[in-house]
């Protein structure tokens, strides 16, 4: 019993020892990583469309 408790207690104390991240810290993270996903969504879009061109042109 006495080592679930010390379990506990250590849980207890790293809990406490974390930093949560502020509103504002997700916030920015979140438009960040919008944003990259974005852009590399759009980039992927563009080369498919290049090749998809490019590849009904040279079968036609």
């Amino acid at each position: 019993m006495s080592k679930i408790s010390s379990y506990f207690e250590s849980v207890k104390a790293e809990i406490k020892k974390v930093i949560f991240p502020i509103k504002e810290q997700i916030r920015t993270a979140y438009i960040s990583v919008f944003i990259v996903v974005t852009v590399i969504a759009l980039y992927l879009a563009l080369i498919d469309g290049i090749m998809s061109l490019t590849l009904s042109s040279i079968i036609k």
